[in-house]
This record gives C-alpha cells, sequence and structure tokens, in this order.
C-alpha cells in the first residue's frame, strides 16, 4: 500500500507560533516521506531543544528529543549501530550551528549515509528572540536591545568546508520545492545538509516573508546549473561554482549547491578496513549474552580497534 503524507501525521497539534515557517517544514516532512514511501518503523528523527526540535513530535515514526546541541552524535550512534534505519536529524541554527557545530563538522567529514534538516530563522525562539549564530552583523531585532555585534555564519560554507556529499537550501513557504529538497538529501548516498530558511513571525522582525521574497530565486531556473558531480575530477569544480553562488550578497539561490556519491561513505570505508560483514551483521543486530553470559570479547574487540 502506498503511503500518503497524512500517514506521517501525528494527532497531536504542533505548538508553533502561528504563521511560523515551521509549519511548513514539517508539511514538506509529511510530502517527502510519503513520496520515498517510508516504512514509519525504519525512520528515526533525532532532534536537539529549540522550537525547531519539537518536529518529532509530530511525526509518526521513531524519534529521540535529545539534548541542547548532540542531537547529531546521539543519530550517529543510532545510524552505524543499525546502518539499515533512514537516520535524520532535525534542528535549529543555535542548536546544531552554535552548540552543536562541533559535530556538524565531523559528520561531514565522515560521509555516513545521513541527512541533517537545519531549520534556520536567525534566532533563539524559544528562549525570547536572542540574536542566533546566522544572524548577519549588524541586524536589530525586536527583541534585543541594540544591532548584532557579531558576524553570521553561512551554515552552506561550513557544510561544503566540513565535507558534506549534498548541500542544499529551502525555503519554509514553499513547501513543493521544500518536499523534493528533503526527499532528495534522504535519498542521497553520504551526509546531506539542507538548510531551510523558516521566517520566525514572533521574533524576527527583519528577515520576514516579505523580505525573503524579494530575494529568493532557484537555482534550477538556470539550466546550465548543474551540480552533480559524475567524475571525480569534476568536484573541484562543483565545489567552486556552489561557492560563488552559496556568498552571493543581494540574492539567496534556493536548490542543490553541491551533490558528490563518488565519495565512499564512513559504512563503506568501515567495512573494507575493519569489518567486512558490518552492513549485513552490525552492532545491533549481534547477541552481546547468551543466557547471562557475555559473547562478544570486549577486550579483543577494543584491542583490533587501537592497532
Amino acid at each position: 500500500m502506498t503511503r500518503t503524507p497524512a500517514d506521517y501525521r501525528w494527532p497531536r497539534a504542533p505548538e508553533w507560533c502561528p504563521g511560523c515557517g515551521h509549519f511548513g517544514v514539517l508539511q514538506a516532512v509529511y510530502n517527502a516521506f510519503a513520496e520515498l514511501d517510508l516504512d514509519p518503523a525504519r525512520v528515526v528523527l533525532v532532534s536537539g531543544i529549540g522550537c525547531s526540535s519539537r518536529l518529532p513530535h509530530y511525526v509518526r515514526a521513531t524519534s529521540v528529543h535529545t539534548i541542547h546541541g548532540r542531537a547529531i552524535p546521539y543519530a550517529l550512534g543510532i545510524k552505524l549501530a543499525n546502518p539499515a534505519l533512514e537516520v535524520i536529524v532535525v534542528g535549529g541554527d543555535g542548536d546544531l550551528v552554535a552548540i552543536g557545530g562541533n559535530h556538524l563538522l565531523h559528520l561531514g567529514r565522515r560521509n555516513v549515509d545521513m541527512a541533517v534538516i537545519l531549520m534556520d530563522n536567525s534566532v533563539y525562539g524559544l528562549t525570547r528572540g536572542q540574536a542566533g549564530p546566522t544572524l548577519a552583523a549588524g541586524v536589530k531585532l525586536k527583541a534585543v536591545p541594540k544591532a548584532n555585534p557579531q558576524s553570521g555564519v553561512n551554515p552552506l560554507l561550513l557544510a561544503i568546508a566540513s565535507g558534506f556529499t549534498f548541500v542544499a537550501r529551502g525555503y519554509a513557504f514553499d513547501v513543493r520545492h521544500t518536499s523534493r529538497l528533503i526527499a532528495e538529501a534522504i535519498k542521497h548516498r553520504g551526509s546531506a545538509f539542507l538548510q531551510i530558511l523558516s521566517p520566525c513571525v514572533t521574533y524576527n522582525n527583519v528577515m520576514t516573508r516579505d523580505w525573503y521574497e524579494e530575494r529568493i530565486y532557484k537555482l534550477d531556473e538556470d539550466p546550465s546549473w548543474d551540480p552533480v558531480v559524475r567524475r571525480e575530477e569534476e568536484a573541484g569544480e562543483k565545489i567552486r561554482r556552489a561557492l560563488d553562488k552559496i556568498v552571493e550578497v543581494d540574492k539567496i539561490p534556493l536548490g542543490v549547491f553541491y551533490k558528490n556519491e563518488l565519495v565512499p561513505t564512513f559504512e563503506e570505508r568501515y567495512e573494507a578496513t575493519y569489518d567486512p560483514t558490518y552492513r549485513a551483521n552490525p552492532p545491533a543486530l549481534q547477541r552481546v549474552e547468551s543466557g547471562g553470559r557475555t559473547v562478544v570479547d570486549f577486550e579483543k574487540l577494543v584491542a583490533d580497534r587501537l592497532l
């Protein structure tokens, strides 16, 4: 039976401010899951703390609400223990780029086959609108007494530099386009990073829906745009083209900036280096004990890894 978006909807009503961009992201998640016909029992949504981190509460799938900034390592442990699961991290800019920024960096370099969805509103909405890490310097929001004195982090630059092999940007109020990007990120073989611009209607009175829609455009409107690396020698040029778009100032491009499935995933590297049976017999499926007695030689396991 083919699933519909409604099949992934949890009956609990979302607890976001009316008009919040996160509603659009949630609907896009439903749409993408239905497009891919994902089995809810095989999907794990992992979040940290913040308005955006409530999203897993409203999706009919396995979910984990972790501590602030630690969604990625928690999700990483789940994925590496059972690589057959579809593991997806969702969170805000404060959670994933500020306190959790180091984990984002290391997920990219490992190229584990999982997706990160960043719901970016440039503020800490759950704690009354302080400037978030993606807010540009000099911007004065209504919830802060003076203009932001710090430079903003560009999450897409961070993702490219970290080694993510799929990097894209969506916009919460363009649900159809964002649905497609979420589906592409989930299907991608490797670490996928998707930034979704999601306006905060309560605290960010500068980067509003009107503000974004005066600036956004889609990369695929240019028929010559091709972010996919098909030969290894293309990677450098495709990264340079992506960077040119990512650093645009007056306009905000949406779509896929970079996609490279030629890079081996962490799972493939681990299988080739340590254990050729890893994906067929991952840790989550192995017996740890039998009849009360341990069947795994942990000392040998640690010794093997330290050689």
